[in-house]
């Protein structure tokens, strides 16, 4: 049986799909089954992040609708075998795309995969709980912001009401130098705030950016491929460690670094 986990957020803008796409890659990496579902219909980009936009034949609608069989609406990743997308959909018809057969289409995934990754919209409204109904975990992707954490402490009640209860944290776009210097605030800090357990956090790496606009994930030459590494293997139980973004920035010359990238 699949572990069913949903990527919120409250807040849109925070990099929530990309955390999926990376950490499905990273787990697939450790040779499990991974498929990635993308329960933002109407504002789906789950397809472009993985590159698969052009591969799409059946989606998460035609499923629900009977147009196709569940397994028909998955696209394989071309890198890695064990890794599927389910894509959603532009348009729907909201009658027939309800909570209770967006989960019956993740419940017909469980028993091919180790994990299901559920992409959540923005927002804590219907699509929210359409995407929620059906997950047994959450991951709340933040930033180092006080409107993102105001908008994740929101999220984390409303979980508590759909008997999640295993929830984490990813802190994501952390800038080690402003931390350091005291400019952004420390993910233990926000782990704190929130008191809700932390299981990664993803440093501002201006190659996401890079690959997101090629359509492909990170790669060994990224700075965060380390760091969803570790995230992997945190959400696996394996290890309880956590990318040092500082790390680079402190020292004489970490201190140099961060003069530099103060003028840039």
């Amino acid at each position: 049986m699949a572990r069913k986990i949903v990527l919120t957020s409250g807040k849109g803008g925070v990099g929530k799909t990309t955390i999926c796409a990376n950490l499905g890659v990273a787990l697939a990496r450790l040779n499990k089954r991974v498929v990635l579902v993308d329960v933002d219909i109407g504002l789906n980009n789950l397809d472009v992040v993985t590159g698969i936009e052009n591969k799409i034949v059946y989606d998460i609608v035609d499923a629900i609708e009977g147009k196709c069989r569940v397994k028909q609406a998955l696209v394989q990743d071309v890198n890695y075998p064990n890794l599927y997308i389910m894509p959603s959909a532009h348009s729907y018809n909201k009658s027939e795309v309800t909570a209770e057969n967006v989960k019956k289409v993740i419940d017909a995934l469980s028993d091919y995969f180790d994990f299901i990754l559920i992409d959540c919209p923005a927002g804590i409204d219907e699509p929210f709980k359409r995407a929620v109904y059906g997950a047994e975990e959450a991951i709340v992707v933040v930033t180092p912001h006080v409107s993102s954490l105001r908008d994740a402490d929101k999220v984390l009640m409303l979980l508590s009401s759909f008997n999640i209860h295993d929830v984490s944290l990813v802190v994501n776009r952390v800038r080690g130098d402003m931390v350091l210097d005291k400019e952004m605030l420390d993910s233990k800090k926000i782990s704190e705030i929130l008191e809700t357990r932390l299981s990664g956090i993803i440093p501002e790496d201006d190659n996401i950016t890079t690959f997101l606009s090629i359509g492909r994930t990170v790669n060994k030459g990224c700075e965060s491929y380390t760091a969803f590494s570790m995230l992997a293997k945190n959400i696996l139980g394996e290890s309880n460690k956590i990318y040092d973004c500082t790390e680079k920035y402190k020292g004489f010359f970490g201190f140099i670094k961060r003069a530099i990238r103060r003028k840039v």
